[in-house]
C-alpha cells in the first residue's frame, strides 16, 4: 500500500476482456506438461538404455557381450517413439485448434494457445530425432568394450 492511499484508493488490476474465443477454448492447466512430455520422454530413454548396459557391463564383466540387453532397449525406443509421437499428434492437434492462420502471435488466448500446440509439436520432433541418435549406440555397439 503506498502512503496516502486509503483502502478505497488501492489499484485494482484492469479486467481483461473475454472473447467468445476465449470462453470456447479448450485449454488446460496441463498444457505446459504436454509442452515438456516429449523431451521428458527422451531424457528418461536415455537415462533407461545407459543405465541398463551400465549395469550389464558392471556385473558381466568388460569382455562380455550384451547379451539380450539390446532387445530390452529396442522395446525401450520403440515406447518411447510411440510415447513422443502421441504428444506430439496432441500438440499438432493443438495447433490446429480454431481457423485463424499464420503466424499465432496475437495476444489473445486462442493464439496463446495454438503457439503452445506448435511449440509441443516442435519439441516432439526434436525429442524423436534425439531417442532415433541415441538408438544409434544400440545398433552399434555389440559388447561392452
Amino acid at each position: 500500500m503506498n502512503i496516502g492511499t486509503g483502502p478505497s484508493q488501492e489499484r485494482h488490476p484492469r479486467s481483461r476482456r473475454v472473447s467468445a474465443e476465449d470462453r470456447t477454448l479448450p485449454e488446460s492447466r496441463a498444457s505446459l506438461w504436454k509442452l515438456i512430455g516429449g523431451p521428458s520422454v527422451w531424457a528418461v530413454h536415455f537415462l533407461l538404455c545407459y543405465v541398463v548396459v551400465a549395469i550389464r557391463c558392471a556385473k558381466a564383466g568388460r569382455a562380455a557381450s550384451l547379451g539380450n540387453v539390446p532387445a530390452v532397449l529396442w522395446t525401450f525406443t520403440a515406447l518411447a517413439l510411440l510415447a513422443i509421437a502421441v504428444f506430439g499428434w496432441r500438440g499438432l492437434r493443438q495447433h490446429r485448434w480454431g481457423s485463424e492462420s499464420l503466424p499465432h502471435d496475437a495476444a489473445s488466448a486462442g493464439d496463446r494457445h495454438r503457439f503452445l500446440g506448435f511449440a509441443t509439436f516442435l519439441l516432439c520432433g526434436l525429442s524423436f530425432v534425439a531417442v532415433l541418435y541415441s538408438a544409434l549406440a544400440i545398433a552399434v555397439v555389440g559388447s561392452c568394450r
